[in-house]
């Protein structure tokens, strides 16, 4: 993980968390470029049960994804009070469906533990580790592995 050059300190980061259910999970901050509230997607054919269409973002055709299908818990069933979190990750830029954000935070590096190795090998493949924060387990989100394998499906 290299994030040295996104750090506000030396060895901290800030995270933005978010619920899926009654999970919380997080990503880093500097991917999310904006939070927005929930707009109805247009279907698209031929596309992964996670991606649940697209939205006009200002001009821009943007992929959202059912953040909850993607992490194999049961697929969203999106109501206003849903949100959208737009992230970039290199040149792709993506909306991300959530139950809600909750929080930003500040970690240091000692904070995120690693996932346990009772996890499933889905859940290790996008989670770079956990927080325990204030009675909270927070998972940390790697978005470039859910992103760049969407690609790979898409073509």
């Amino acid at each position: 993980m290299s994030y040295a050059s996104k750090n506000l300190v030396e060895g901290n980061r800030e995270l933005i968390a978010f619920r899926i259910g009654d999970q919380e999970f997080c990503v880093n901050i500097m991917s999310v470029r904006e939070i927005r509230g929930w707009t109805s997607a247009t279907p698209l054919p031929h596309t992964p049960s996670y991606i649940m269409g697209v939205i006009n973002l200002r001009g821009a055709v943007l992929p959202i994804m059912d953040l909850s299908n993607r992490l194999g818990m049961k697929p969203a069933e999106p109501t206003a009070r849903h949100v959208i979190i737009v992230a970039q990750v290199n040149s792709r830029v993506v909306g991300l469906l959530v139950d809600a954000v909750s929080d930003i935070l500040t970690v240091s590096d000692e904070q995120i533990q690693p996932t346990p190795e009772i996890s499933s090998d889905l859940e290790k493949q996008y989670a770079r580790g956990i927080l325990a924060i204030d009675k909270r387990m927070i998972c940390l989100v790697e978005l470039g592995a859910l992103i760049v394998e969407t690609e790979s499906e898409a073509a």
